[in-house]
């Protein structure tokens, strides 16, 4: 390899619906805005798309208008993951077919598998399809913490190519790029800790925040590899209470908010995810304010 396969800023794209419906207008729409934005990939069904409350035909047709839409612009990481490794490897193998550019798959929650199974679970995924995968880990959704050691194994694995980590812990990107070399792509998913994951040799981050203010989240990824540091920290400042503010409730109910007063998409979700509370929309709406997103 010479150098990590996914860089930048890269998003967690929300999955717009209307009247219960995936609103494939919208979403193609919001597609296109993201990489004129500046975006440098983007990721459809993940978390943040609502993938839970998906349909398994859902899933797949968001993934088959994505890579469609974007037609070889940007990468596309297809969110694959699920706590049952066949179904895993389905939804990865579907991706593959539909022309995406990887997979991320998250750590299997709730079912709470050792070490060992969380290593057979990526092998398995691994072995049954040609796509890059990202490993997603993130305890706090998912109650597992795959290990340094683990992922290291997993890197072994030709295909294994990074993290998604959202342990927010800032030392983590520091002791896997030791345990796995400068090749393997250390991607956080905490917006709000970018600069100091960056510091610790991160190389991007799949965000919440860009799905609402993109081309400051893609400058500020520029700035720092430039070496702009007083840009980096002005970019920061700006971003960071919007940050703050996009997870004062459940992900992505305060994302669909803000993106329902750009003009994006409906404030529309699927339950368990309702609709923010009055305080958090003033929230939301003073931080966008602060980012110079609206007046």
């Amino acid at each position: 390899m010479s150098g990590p396969i996914f860089t930048g800023s890269i998003t967690a794209m929300v999955t717009p619906f209307a009247d219960g419906a995936v609103d494939e207008g919208a979403f193609r729409k919001f597609i296109d805005w993201q990489i004129a934005e500046g975006s440098d990939a983007l990721v459809p069904v993940g978390t943040t798309g609502e993938s839970p409350t998906l349909t398994h035909a859902e899933h797949k047709a968001v993934i088959e208008i994505c890579v469609d839409q974007v037609a070889g612009r940007v990468p596309v990481i297809a969110g694959c993951g699920s706590n049952s490794t066949a179904e895993a490897i389905d939804f990865t193998r579907h991706a593959q077919a539909a022309g995406a550019n990887g997979a991320l798959v998250v750590t299997p929650y709730y079912n709470k598998p050792s070490q060992e199974g969380l290593y057979q679970h990526y092998k398995a995924i691994h072995d049954a399809s040609d796509l890059p995968i990202l490993i997603y880990n993130i305890p706090g959704r998912s109650v597992i913490d795959m290990t340094v050691e683990t992922m290291a194994r997993l890197a072994e694995l030709p295909r294994i190519v990074g993290v998604k980590d959202a342990t927010a812990d800032v030392l983590r990107p520091w002791k896997t790029r030791q345990a796995i070399g400068p090749d393997f792509a250390l991607i956080s998913g905490e917006d709000a800790t970018i600069v100091p994951f960056l510091a610790m040799g991160g190389h991007g981050c799949i965000s919440v925040t860009s799905n609402v203010a993109p081309r400051l989240c893609s400058a500020l990824h520029e700035a720092w590899q430039a070496g702009r540091m007083a840009e980096v920290n002005e970019i920061n400042d700006r971003l960071m209470p919007l940050h703050e503010a996009l997870f004062v409730e459940p992900n992505p109910q305060p994302t669909k908010y803000a993106l329902s007063l750009l003009g994006h998409l409906r404030n529309e979700l699927r339950l368990p995810m309702v609709p923010v509370a009055p305080e958090t929309q003033e929230r939301v709406r003073s931080a966008m304010a602060h980012a110079g997103l609206i007046n």
